[in-house]
C-alpha cells in the first residue's frame, strides 16, 4: 500500500504515476489495437509517448518503416501531427534527430462531472494539455433533466471563460455522473442525482449545446483518469474502487476499459452482501453500499454519537464527528468503522476473486477514514481469497481532489474524438 498523493511534477489532482513519462494515454497496447487503422494506432502511439521518431514507431509497432513514412506524412499534413527536434537523444552528429508529436491544437475537449459536493470541469487540447478548470460547489439533490443541462452548460461557459475561448473552439464534451449509464446512448437508467429512470441526458445535452458529448458511469471516468494519466498507464489489468456517497467500481481489462455487454456493469456497490439486509439508496436491500457508503456511515452515527438522526449535521460533518469519536476511543464509533471495514473486505476480495486484477486502487473522499484500509482490513481481504501461492493483489491509496474525475471525463472525449477523426470514416 502506498500513501495517498500524486508524483513531482505531476499537474494538480492528477493520478498518482510517473511524472517523467510525457504523453497521455496508455503505453502499453491492447488486442483491440489491431482492429484499429494503422493511422490511428501511430497517432495514439506518438500521444502516448508525448513524441518519437519515426524509426521507434516502427519498432514500437512492428510495421514497416514505408508505411510509418506515408502515414506520418498524411497526419503531418491534416494538421495532426508536427516534426519537432528531438534534443533529449544525442546525435552521432549535426542536427538532433527529427521527431513527431501531436499538435495540441488540432481540437479540444472539455470533461466534466457532476458530483454531490461540487461539478468540475477540465479543459485538455487534443495532446492532453490541460488549458483550463473549474470547480463549482452544489449539493446533494435530486436534479431534474432541464436542471442538470443547465448545471452542465454553466460549467462549460466558465471553463470556457477560464481559457478565454468560446465555444466554437471545442469538439466534445465528456461527462461522468453516477448511477447506471448506458454510455453508447447516454441514458441514464438510474442514477442518484437524477430525478426519474431512463433520462437522454446525452441527447438533450446535444440539443442545448451543440456538441457532440459522450456520457458514462463516473467511476469509469477516473478509471479512464488512471489509465490515460496515472500509474494504471503502464498496467493491462486494474481496478478502481470508490467510497463517497456510495461505492463504485471501474475495470481496465487488457489495457482497455471494461463496461458489460450493455454498457451498465461493475456496479460494485449494488452486489449483494445480506439478504434482507439494510435498506440501499437505489431502493433494495443488502447492497454492498449500504454498509459502507457515506449515507450507511451517517445512518449508524445516530445511534454512536446518541443524537438524533434528524438533528445531525451535514453528512461530513457527521463523518467528521464520528471519525474523532473512533480516534478518541469511543467503542462504538469504532465498531461501526470496523464493520464497515470488514464489509469492504469483503468486496474487494470478490473482486480478486472474479477478476484476477494487478492492482485495486482505492479513492474517494473517504480514503481519509483510515478504518477503511486498515492493516486488518487488507489482511482480511487476502484471507477471503483463495491463496494458490502467488503473490497477493497490491492495494494502493490515491486521494485524489475533485479535477482528477473531470481529467478522466476529458479522457473520454480524447479517445472518442480520436476514434471519429481517425477512425473508419477518415476521408481519402
Amino acid at each position: 500500500m502506498i500513501p495517498p498523493g500524486a508524483s513531482p511534477g505531476a499537474p494538480p489532482d492528477a493520478p498518482a504515476g510517473d511524472a517523467a513519462i510525457a504523453g497521455c494515454g496508455p503505453l502499453l497496447r491492447s488486442i483491440s489495437d489491431a482492429t484499429r487503422p494503422l493511422r490511428q494506432q501511430i497517432f495514439e502511439h506518438i500521444r502516448a509517448q508525448g513524441i518519437a521518431t519515426r524509426a521507434e514507431i516502427t519498432r514500437a509497432l512492428n510495421v514497416s518503416a514505408a508505411s510509418v513514412t506515408q502515414l506520418t506524412a498524411d497526419l503531418i499534413g491534416r494538421g495532426l501531427l508536427e516534426e519537432v527536434e528531438d534534443s533529449a537523444r544525442e546525435a552521432t552528429r549535426g542536427r538532433p534527430p527529427t521527431a513527431l508529436r501531436v499538435v495540441p491544437g488540432a481540437g479540444r475537449v472539455i470533461g466534466l462531472r457532476l458530483g454531490d459536493v461540487a461539478n468540475t470541469a477540465v479543459l485538455t487540447d487534443f495532446a492532453g494539455n490541460e488549458l483550463g478548470t473549474v470547480a463549482t460547489p452544489t449539493r446533494p439533490h435530486k436534479r431534474r433533466l432541464s436542471e442538470a443541462v443547465t448545471e452542465v452548460e454553466s460549467v462549460v461557459g466558465r471553463a470556457l471563460d477560464d481559457a478565454g475561448l468560446d465555444r466554437g473552439c471545442i469538439d466534445a464534451v465528456g461527462l461522468g455522473v453516477a448511477g447506471l449509464v448506458d454510455h453508447p446512448s447516454g441514458t441514464l437508467a438510474w442514477s442518484p442525482f437524477m430525478a426519474g429512470r431512463n433520462v437522454a441526458l446525452k441527447a438533450a445535452l446535444e440539443d442545448r449545446l451543440g456538441l457532440r458529448v459522450h456520457v458514462d458511469n463516473d467511476v469509469n471516468v477516473l478509471s479512464l483518469a488512471e489509465l490515460w494519466f496515472g500509474a494504471g498507464r503502464a498496467m493491462s489489468d486494474f481496478a478502481v474502487v470508490t467510497i463517497e456517497q456510495g461505492v463504485g467500481m471501474g475495470l481496465v481489462l487488457g489495457n482497455r476499459l471494461y463496461r458489460g455487454s450493455r454498457g451498465m456493469g461493475l456496479e460494485l456497490g449494488h452486489t449483494k452482501v445480506q439478504l434482507d439486509g439494510a435498506l440501499c439508496r437505489c431502493g433494495q436491500r443488502g447492497c454492498l453500499e449500504a454498509y459502507i457508503a457515506d449515507y450507511a456511515l451517517v445512518r449508524e452515527a445516530a445511534t454512536a454519537l446518541d443524537r438524533p438522526f434528524q438533528n445531525l449535521q451535514s453528512p461530513q460533518d457527521t463523518l467528521d464527528a464520528l471519525y474523532r469519536e473512533a480516534k478518541g476511543g469511543d467503542a462504538g464509533a469504532q465498531e461501526i468503522f470496523h464493520r464497515a471495514g470488514r464489509y469492504l473486505a469483503l468486496g474487494l476480495s470478490n473482486v480478486v476473486q472474479l477478476f484476477d486484477p494487478e492492482l485495486i486502487v482505492l479513492s474517494g473522499a473517504r480514503m481519509q477514514f483510515d478504518y477503511l484500509y486498515a492493516d486488518e482490513v487488507l489482511a482480511e481481504m487476502q484471507a477471503l481469497t483463495l491463496d494458490d501461492g502467488r503473490p497477493p493483489c497490491r492495494v494502493e491509496i490515491h486521494a485524489w481532489g475533485d479535477l482528477v474525475w473531470a481529467r478522466g471525463a476529458a479522457a473520454l472525449a480524447l479517445e472518442a474524438e480520436t476514434d471519429r477523426v481517425l477512425g473508419q470514416d477518415w476521408a481519402p
